[in-house]
């Protein structure tokens, strides 16, 4: 089976539907939360994915967006955002945000927002809360989201050590090692690059390859400019931060 694993849409709309393009023919897609907060395009968004997805989990911009988690601790201008996002969600949106799991297991594959231990806010970013986060799932590969940055960490089934993986985007193979892999964010890349984040995994041939996809920066930039979201959320994606 050939999935599509994509995370933090994050309300834009132009490098989802860059990312939709690049895919091709899928069997299924899977999202691990986050389709609305930062972005101005949160209902349409939704409405392009919720007809694609298999799989589709809650982030903290999305239970933020509809009252279910308190965003005090969101920085201002995610704070910003998120009650200009609150405001343009229809009721059916609402219901469909309120209605996502926050885990989902299929067969060798764990998957949630954050983490297998709090799958709505921990990142995971250290070989210490990777270390940890190995004791809360079974299966083989935890995929993740909620950093916007594609990295990944293996526990080792020679040694048992927990150790970084090295970022590639080369078709690579599964192995026998455990891992918890960061698919990366299709909406907002924060590892300074603006491209588009997501992962291609074939479960057949028990491997993976992750993928960038340039998508028009400026039309994005000119939809938030025009919603009147703070300047520093549309300029900080043209460095990919």
């Amino acid at each position: 089976m050939r999935v599509a694993i994509i995370s933090d849409v994050h309300a834009n709309l132009a490098a989802l539907e860059a990312v939709i393009a690049d895919w091709g023919t899928v069997d299924a897609v899977w999202h691990l939360g986050d389709l609305v907060g930062y972005g101005p395009d949160p209902v349409e968004c939704v409405e392009r994915l919720r007809s694609l997805t298999s799989v589709s989990l809650a982030g903290n911009h999305d239970w933020a967006a509809i009252g279910r988690l308190d965003p005090s601790d969101f920085n201002a201008l995610a704070l910003e955002a998120i009650r200009w996002t609150a405001r343009q969600l229809t009721p059916q949106v609402r219901s469909y945000l309120a209605g996502l799991p926050t885990m989902h297991i299929a067969g060798d594959f764990t998957l949630v927002h954050g983490s297998p231990r709090d799958p709505i806010r921990e990142y995971v970013l250290s070989t210490s809360v990777a270390r940890a986060c190995f004791a809360a799932f079974d299966s083989q590969v935890c995929f993740i989201g909620h950093s916007h940055i594609p990295l990944g960490f293996r526990l080792r089934s020679d040694t048992g050590k927990v150790e970084p993986l090295p970022l590639s985007y080369a078709e690579t193979e599964l192995g026998a090692d455990r891992q918890l892999i960061n698919v990366g964010s299709v909406g907002q890349p924060r590892d300074g690059d603006p491209a588009a984040r997501y992962l291609i995994l074939d479960t057949d041939r028990r491997c993976y390859q992750r993928r960038r996809v340039e998508y028009p920066v400026e039309q994005t930039q000119e939809r938030m400019r025009r919603a009147g979201l703070p300047s520093a959320l549309w300029l900080r994606l043209a460095y990919g931060r």
